[in-house]
Order: C-alpha cells, then sequence, then structure tokens
C-alpha cells in the first residue's frame, strides 16, 4: 500500500490563523511606525526654516518679506506629506515669526505644527483620534508624546 504526504486540512487552517494572528498584531504597529517617520518630514523643515529666517534676519533686520522665492529664507517645495507657511512676519518690535506645516493626506489631515522666533515648538491641531500634548512640543505619537 502506497502511502500518502502533506498537509491535512486542520494543519493549514491552524497555519493560516497563526499568520493571520501576527499580521493583526504587526499591522497596527507598522501603521503607526510610518505615519512617525512621515512627522520627520515635517519637524527637519521647521527647524530648516528656523536657521534660514534667521539668516534672513540677520541679512534684513526683519522677518518681513521672508518665505518667498528668490530669499535666502524661501519655502520648501516639493514635500510630500506637510504644507509650509508662513502666516506670522513682522519687523517688530519685537520682531517676529512663525513657519507652519499642515498634514496632508488622509492619515495627517488636521495636524498642524508651528515653530517661532523663540524657538517654541508648538503642536496647535491634531487628526481625529489624536491626544495633544500637554506641552509646547510637537506631536510624534498619536497618544499625544513628544
Amino acid at each position: 500500500m502506497q502511502r500518502h504526504t502533506g498537509f491535512t486540512l486542520i494543519e493549514l487552517m491552524v497555519t493560516v490563523a497563526i499568520i493571520a494572528i501576527l499580521a493583526a498584531v504587526a499591522l497596527p504597529s507598522y501603521t503607526a511606525y510610518i505615519t512617525r517617520s512621515k512627522l520627520a518630514e515635517a519637524t527637519s523643515n521647521l527647524l530648516a526654516m528656523r536657521t534660514k529666517m534667521e539668516q534672513y534676519y540677520q541679512d534684513n533686520r526683519s522677518y518681513v518679506g521672508a518665505c518667498v522665492a528668490g530669499t535666502v529664507a524661501a519655502l520648501p517645495t516639493g514635500l510630500k506629506y506637510f504644507t509650509m507657511t508662513c502666516p506670522t512676519l513682522t519687523d517688530g518690535p519685537p520682531a517676529a515669526y512663525t513657519v507652519r506645516a499642515d498634514g496632508q493626506g488622509s492619515d495627517l489631515a488636521g495636524l498642524t505644527l508651528t515653530i517661532d522666533q523663540t524657538n517654541t515648538r508648538r503642536t496647535v491641531s491634531v487628526p481625529a483620534g489624536w491626544t495633544m500634548p500637554a506641552t509646547n512640543c510637537w506631536v510624534s505619537k498619536k497618544t499625544g508624546d513628544c
């Protein structure tokens, strides 16, 4: 008599169930990791803009006129996940600026981060389901951690 080798239906179903459980645990963690990596685009560009704004101020003794193309403090273009703006530019006294990053896309819509002339880093708003941080900082996780 010939012996058949292979897997039974029960063995295959157990394997599929184990893979489904592992995927259910790993997928939310992976999604949160991807979202945190997207936040790096905003924070790095906000910090770069702070340096550029200070350089512009040293050259012009005013923040008015910064953030436009052709200046040392031109807003970055071609960002994938954020839109950068300069809603506040004054020459004082005291001279002040605010650079703002607004999230784009379904996972970052509603997220707004800012930096100003005093290097105050604020999370102005967060997407639905996120928690606002308790202090002035840039949120890095849905739980409101900075």
